[in-house]
């Protein structure tokens, strides 16, 4: 199960798969969450909803919400072993919230971790210390499975004609 942090949506919307222009990418996504390939957790979905552009629009539809939300409560105690463990054992509160949700995202994959595999387009920076510490490198610390958006597209196949393939 691939599970998507919100720079995955907001990038492609931004940069490679506007709505207009690419509207297969779309309806990609929600063909693979509806089998249970790609989900986000709630808490990550809610960052997007949140906004109020066109993204927040579709996101925000009812069934593609349910399509894509993960049906699962958080491990508390996983989100504290990331914070603790990826990030740093003394976090300030404004540490804590410049860190925003992505320790969920990483404690939902930590539940099933030879199973789920977190997206996101955040850039790797090994050197960057406590509330600066990116995705990726908190997943490499943690031992999470981690890739980019073009990996999730190569993975699962994707093209405008994906359709034709099924």
């Amino acid at each position: 199960m691939y599970l998507l942090d919100a720079s995955v949506l907001i990038t492609a919307k931004n940069s490679y798969y506007a709505f207009d222009r690419v509207p297969e990418f779309w309806e990609w996504l929600l063909y693979w969450a509806e089998r249970g390939a790609i989900k986000m957790p709630v808490e990550i979905v809610e960052e997007i909803i949140g906004g109020s552009d066109d993204l927040a629009q579709w996101l925000g539809d009812k069934e593609n919400k349910t399509v894509l939300c993960l049906d699962e409560e958080v491990d508390v105690g996983r989100v504290q072993e990331v914070l603790a463990m990826g990030y740093a054992t003394d976090l300030t509160d404004s540490e804590v919230i410049k860190i925003g949700r992505d320790p969920f995202l990483i404690a939902y994959a930590l539940f099933a971790p030879d199973m789920r595999s977190v997206v996101t387009t955040e850039v790797s920076k090994p050197n960057t210390q406590r509330a600066n510490r990116r995705i990726p490198d908190v997943c490499d610390q943690m031992r999470v499975t981690w890739g980019n958006s073009f990996n999730l597209v190569r993975d699962l196949n994707f093209s405008t004609k994906w359709r034709e393939r099924l």
